[in-house]
């Protein structure tokens, strides 16, 4: 709620509407790659459980799972959805089928059985008839009912749209939203002191879970082949998903782009911790790949707190991890579940590190798996965390790129200057310029041998201007032109000025 209420009334707007489709759109594609991959590797292998065969859960066709899913997401008493959740029953009725009388079809009813009986004396021959009646028809009936455990998927959907609400009210909701916002960060500093206990907390969680298992090392193989779907999930989102959307939407290379954030990248890797990273994000976006810095204010503090398509895939690929080690088989609905409440709590995920097992306790009660399972994943947590936080940043930097290329003429038209350039460039070009109009793409001019006066007029007029070169005036300079100089020597030096024979260009 106090992330989405953040987001003020700009969300309005073309760029924020974009955004935040395109946001929720990458991070439900990180989810369903993660499910996808999860169930082919499958690397939760066979139970580890021997009292989880049975597991008693109810039969339930696909159709009810997705209606309780759709009931489940607008609650009806919001107490209740904190402790109990809708869920359909089945229960099987049997019915009898008629017996024939003996009379009629005696051949249908009873059989004759015989049974050798031998005893010290020889053996006899005993005869039993037995009356064997037919099998009942099973018939299912679905009839509503409740189950224990906290209504996720309800709780967030209700408190997304409170906090788009909230964000739309302005001056008015800023109570609430102030208060929201102080009781998240008090949670994430309660998050962070615990977070200093974990090394401690791990061994002791790693070492009873590890005793309780009957072959330790089949479980450290069934890690193994976790964290290798984990890292190979991240691989073909960040590596693949993410450049070919920003190739086919912006018709630009990915390598290169990528190549101006690495330094973002590798901080991101050393810290585990997309907010942390953040001015330096901003730092390379502006500086390397020249992007207006308007859309890096808006985009990239947006992105750091609903964008985390690396942990939106981890706790999509653990929750069915665990079910695979539980010997514990999904329906259709709850594979669906688990895809809407990973992307639901992904956006409530803080920018900290390991803060992935604090949402991943909500992605778990959603489908009812046991919560202690967790310390399962634990041990290799920390080394996923730095690769899932290197996708988060990916993601947001790549969105920028996709927004400034697509919002470029809407700024245009918005703005007085023309983005991009003159933020980090004292001169430009008309060539910087066209192509920047044309592309959205920074490109330096070609290279062009030869003196100013061999070249255009208006190329060798502004390569005199960029090297210092006052040109010759046959006429005499009027006072307005002396005065004009003057007032362009006190121009501040973060804006351009182009003077063509007394054409005034700002950029």
């Amino acid at each position: 709620m106090s992330g989405l209420a953040a987001l003020d009334a700009k969300c309005s707007s073309r760029l924020g509407i974009m955004t935040i489709s395109y946001y929720l759109w990458t991070t439900f594609v990180a989810v369903v790659v993660g499910i996808v991959l999860v169930i082919i590797i499958h690397p939760g292998g066979a139970a580890q459980k021997e009292d989880s065969e049975d597991s008693g859960k109810p039969i339930m066709s696909s159709a009810d799972a997705l209606l309780d899913l759709i009931r489940n997401m607008f609650p009806a008493n919001l107490v209740q959805a904190t402790f109990q959740q809708y869920r359909s029953r089945s229960i099987p009725i049997f019915k009898p089928k008629p017996i024939v009388s003996q009379d009629l079809t005696e051949s249908n009813t009873r059989r004759s059985f015989i049974y050798d009986i031998q005893d010290d004396n020889g053996t006899d021959i005993q005869s039993f008839s037995l009356d064997l009646t037919p099998p009942p028809d099973v018939v299912l009936r679905t009839l509503p009912g409740t189950s224990d455990g906290m209504n996720v998927l309800g709780i967030v959907i209700f408190s997304a749209t409170m906090g788009i609400m909230l964000g739309r009210m302005g001056p008015n909701g800023s109570a609430l939203v102030n208060f929201c916002q102080s009781l998240n960060e008090a949670v994430l500093k309660i998050v962070a002191i615990v977070i200093w206990y974990f090394p401690f907390g791990i061994v002791f969680l790693v070492a009873g879970k590890i005793l309780e298992m009957d072959d330790p090392s089949a479980m450290g193989k069934k890690l193994g082949f976790y964290a290798i779907t984990v890292v190979i999930g991240l691989i073909v989102h960040g590596l693949f998903i993410l450049p070919a959307m920003y190739f086919f939407i912006t018709k630009k290379s990915p390598i290169v782009y990528i190549r101006g954030i690495l330094q973002a990248l590798l901080i991101s890797l050393a810290t585990s911790s997309s907010s942390a990273t953040l001015p330096i994000t901003f730092k390379c976006l502006l500086e390397n790949n020249h992007i207006d810095r308007r859309i890096i204010r808006f985009v990239l503090p947006v992105g750091a707190t609903i964008n985390m398509d690396g942990t939106a895939l981890y706790e999509a690929v653990a929750a069915i991890f665990i079910a695979q080690v539980n010997n514990y088989e999904l329906d259709f609905g709850q594979i669906i579940t688990i895809s809407i409440t990973a992307t639901a709590a992904s956006i409530g995920a803080a920018g900290i590190p390991q803060a992935g097992l604090v949402t991943m306790v909500i992605v778990l009660t959603s489908v009812g798996l046991p919560t202690d399972d967790i310390t399962l994943i634990i041990a290799v947590d920390w080394a996923l965390d730095r690769f899932r936080t290197m996708v988060n940043v990916m993601g947001d930097a790549l969105a920028t790129g996709i927004m400034a290329h697509i919002c470029r003429k809407d700024f245009m038209k918005e703005g007085e200057e023309i983005p991009l350039i003159c933020e980090t460039k004292p001169m430009i070009s008309i060539q910087q310029m066209t192509s920047y109009q044309s592309n959205g793409c920074f490109r330096p001019p070609p290279a062009r041998p030869g003196k100013p006066e061999h070249l255009s007029p208006d190329v060798a007029r502004l390569v005199q201007l960029e090297e210092g070169i006052k040109p010759e005036r046959k006429h005499k300079k009027s006072t307005h032109h002396v005065k004009r100089k003057n007032q362009d020597q006190d121009r501040d030096r973060d804006h351009c000025t182009i003077d063509m024979n007394g054409l005034e260009t700002k950029v």
